[in-house]
């Protein structure tokens, strides 16, 4: 485990009670999720901070995406199609 930095943010009531209820339902540590909040952040401005050209292409290089919630939610249900032929005999 990598070494971490103690700081203190402040966040909205809104966003304090939705990372709550996150962290009961998952029991993922709100830490974590903020974490994960700031990587998203300097990923999307990463080409504004200074670095080392890649020697592969940065589609390439990424590492995987987490699924989106919405999107997993779909995929668990079956396609419109499949579902009206199910219903014919």
């Amino acid at each position: 485990m990598r070494k971490k930095i103690s700081t203190t943010i402040y966040v909205t009531p809104e966003q304090a009670d939705k990372l709550k209820l996150l962290h009961e339902r998952t029991k993922v540590p709100v830490a974590v999720y903020i974490r994960e909040g700031i990587d998203l952040v300097l990923r999307h401005y990463a080409h504004m901070l200074p670095g080392q050209l890649a020697l592969v292409p940065e589609a390439e290089n990424q590492s995987p995406r987490p699924p989106d919630v919405m999107e997993a939610a779909r995929a668990s249900e079956p396609p419109p199609s499949a579902a009206a032929a199910g219903g014919k005999k």
